[in-house]
Parts: structure tokens; sequence; C-alpha cells
């Protein structure tokens, strides 16, 4: 820790100290110098070593009781996931369009790769489709997004090199979350599905509003970063990071998973 000086010691072990969730700290690391993140694993190690070389301390019977039931949920019940495709349709990736997102269109061959292996392994795949009527508030040229993706036309078919298969479903949306005046939540239940793979676009949008619902909701999410698209890489980057340190809302994770159990 030659490169970090006593004031920055303190800093790194008040740091350690505070126990954060490891998510936290992770984002809160990456935006510092080489040094500084190898002195903060320098004193978290030091800090481990020494609780190690204490006594050991006795849980409560209440904090054993819930480290348990926290391992046994991790345990006895394998991720039912389910892939969710995001506004991939023509009215974003057909260059030109008013709404168009061309990084969209890059993240194409992965997410083929990713929706064939996952149709091969069992997972469901559904893709969220935006959709509106001509009427619709939203299409407001002066306070709204303008005219898009309006019912009947061809802008909210699928981009075809992704078209949905056979098996798979397809949820129509009119806003930002994909569970919003959606059948997205009825879906999921029916196919008893507790963790979403988020894939497609807008990274900083659709898919961001999606994920804090769901993770309000008590799923799991995981937002694969070769299989989203954001209007540009640093709002993928903004999207992806608030996501990194969010888990699912403990009470509703609990009651979804115990009522998937009881199925």
């Amino acid at each position: 820790m030659t490169d970090v000086n006593e004031e920055q010691v303190a800093e790194l072990v008040a740091a350690v100290l505070a126990g954060r969730p490891e998510r936290i700290v992770e984002t809160m690391l990456a935006s510092q110098p080489p040094e500084v993140r190898a002195a903060f694993t320098s004193v978290a190690e030091t800090v481990a070593a020494i609780g190690l070389a204490a006594a050991p301390v006795a849980p409560s019977a209440d904090l054993r009781a819930r480290i348990l039931a926290s391992a046994r949920a991790r345990t006895e019940k394998t991720a039912r996931k389910a892939i969710l495709v995001i506004d991939m349709i023509k009215e974003h990736l057909t260059p030109g369009m008013p709404l168009e997102v061309p990084r969209a269109r890059e993240i194409v061959p992965a997410l083929q790769q990713r929706l064939d292996a996952a149709r091969g392994a069992g997972v469901p795949v559904i893709y969220v489709v935006d959709e509106h009527d001509s009427g619709d508030e939203d299409l407001d040229g002066t306070e709204g997004w303008g005219a898009h993706a309006i019912r009947g036309t061809e802008g909210t078919d699928v981009w075809p090199a992704l078209a949905p298969k056979e098996r798979d479903r397809v949820v129509k949306k009119a806003t930002y979350s994909s569970f919003t005046g959606s059948q997205l939540a009825n879906v999921l239940d029916e196919l008893e599905v507790d963790t979403l793979v988020l894939t497609g676009c807008l990274t900083e949008i659709g898919v961001l509003a999606t994920a804090t619902e769901a993770l309000q909701r008590g799923f799991a999410v995981e937002v694969p970063a070769d299989s989203q698209a954001g209007s540009n890489e640093m709002a993928e980057r903004v999207a992806m990071g608030v996501l990194a340190i969010m888990p699912p809302y403990g009470p509703a994770r609990r009651a979804r998973l115990e009522s998937l159990a009881a199925r």
C-alpha cells in the first residue's frame, strides 16, 4: 500500500468495517484507480485475518435461523428462468426510423445465440413488444415520444432475425415497464418463473423500468451485457451499474419462492 497515504488507509478501513453489501462495494471500487482497489483488497484481507484470529462468538438463535433459511432457499430450488426480449422491433432497429436504436442491431447475433441456447434448454422465451393505439397520449409530439409502434403497423413487428418461434410467447405493452398494463405477470405465474433474464432495448428505459418492477415483485434479475442495447455506451453503463446493486425485494422474493414451492 505504498501508493496510499495514512488518511486513505483509515478511510479504507472504515469502508471495510461498514459492512456494505459486496455488490455496492464492487460498484464503488469500479471507478477507483488500481492502487486504491489493491489497497482496499489488502485492508479487507488484513481485517479478515484479525477477525479469524479472535475467539469465535456463537450467533444468536434468531440469526442462525435466518442464515440457515437463506442457505436453504438458495440450494433447495433450481432457478426457473425466462428470457424476456424487450422492444427488439422494427421501429427501433430499422435505420432511419424516428426512434431508431442503432446499438440494438449490434446485439442481434449474440441475442440469437442466447435465445437458441435457451430454447434448447427448455427456458421460456417471451417477447415484450411496444404497441400503441393511434390515440395514445404517449404519442403526443410535444410532450410524449411522437408517433411510433402504432398497432397494426409494421413498426411493431419483431426484427426478422429474432422472430419468435412456435413455443415463444408475445406480450404487448404500451409504456416503460413490461409489467404495466400487460399480461406479463400472468404469463410468468403460469410458467412458474422466479428469475428473469432481460435482453433488448433501451437499457436505460424499458429494460431498467422492467428490471426495477421485477425486483420489487420478487424476481431475481439478470441482464447479460452482450444482449442489451442503450441509446449510447454511457447510458448502458449507468443503467447496468444501478441494477448491479439492486437485489430483489426480500419479502416479495420469499413470497414468490414459497408460492412456487407450494405448487
